[in-house]
């Protein structure tokens, strides 16, 4: 199992957290086969154990989305072990994965950014305007909150009006900054070096203590001031990724656009967001059609 996890940390180059998650997954599926099924090497490892443990897994209601991580952290282990020659075949060949039933994805009404924005007043001094920068740049971009903190002032070109952002497994993009946004960050970096000269200038989003923001703090921050716009269950940050996506696409976004900007690999995690394109053509549909 090491040599898989050192592959996936330095040739794949995945994050700390994917191959954290990966080695639970490989930690739990070989205690199951230890405890019920023990097998000499690798090669004795059948499609009939995997199934059992599959089974297991689905008797403690966990679902079917994260059955699905555990079969592909298998599929790529034992992937990995044809390729080292370890293994002639793989066990996985049979196995199916659960369909996974898919959610619309929560996202604030544009009618609640806009009072967000524009008539929510934020705190004097450092914090709020801090908290109102995060707010601005998660819905104007997009990001994550991972790429969100570890934002540095050198990946932000204000003359070029884009943002460099570094997605996971170390992918680079391009995200493009209205005027407006461009503005608000320009500022910010210049009011930090003007009032806080102990304040660190490498990373662009810092709090009171000119150090840079953990993720706790950012989603407070989200929870809080979505709590006086919307009543949308879920308030965290993935949430205005999420209403970034869905606005441009009601908007009319061609889908490989908005693709490239969220920095997804596959254009089937984006599709999910023309779901609400369509909910909205319905609405729409039925308000202006004279035999809706």
């Amino acid at each position: 199992m090491q040599s898989f996890i050192d592959y996936l940390c330095f040739e794949k180059r995945y994050s700390r957290h994917t191959i954290v998650a990966y080695r639970k997954d490989l930690d739990q599926f070989f205690g199951y086969l230890n405890n019920n099924n023990p097998c000499d090497n690798l090669s004795e490892i059948s499609s009939f154990y995997i199934r059992s443990w599959l089974a297991e897994l689905m008797k403690h209601k966990q679902t079917a989305k994260t059955v699905n991580r555990k079969i592909s952290t298998l599929k790529a282990f034992f992937k990995y072990h044809l390729k080292t020659g370890l293994l002639q075949t793989t066990p996985m060949t049979t196995i199916v994965a659960p369909r996974i039933s898919k959610k619309l994805p929560v996202f604030v009404e544009q009618k609640h950014t806009e009072t967000l924005f524009n008539h929510v007043t934020f705190p004097e001094g450092w914090n709020g305007y801090t908290e109102r920068m995060i707010l601005e740049l998660l819905y104007a971009t997009g990001m994550r909150l991972s790429e969100l903190i570890n934002i540095s002032e050198s990946q932000v070109d204000v003359s070029q009006q884009n943002l460099k952002v570094l997605g996971k497994g170390n992918k680079e993009r391009i995200i493009p900054l209205n005027a407006p946004i461009t503005d608000s960050i320009a500022r910010y970096m210049q009011e930090k070096r003007a009032q806080h000269k102990t304040f660190d200038t490498n990373f662009l989003l810092v709090n009171g203590k000119g150090k840079k923001l953990y993720p706790k703090y950012v989603y407070l921050v989200v929870k809080k001031y979505l709590s006086l716009v919307t009543t949308v269950q879920k308030k965290s940050p993935h949430i205005l990724r999420h209403t970034f996506a869905t606005h441009l696409t009601n908007e009319g976004a061609d889908l490989n656009a908005v693709k490239e900007l969220l920095g997804h690999s596959t254009l089937a995690a984006t599709q999910v967001y023309t779901h609400n394109t369509i909910e909205k053509l319905k609405e729409v549909y039925k308000k202006a059609h004279p035999k809706a």
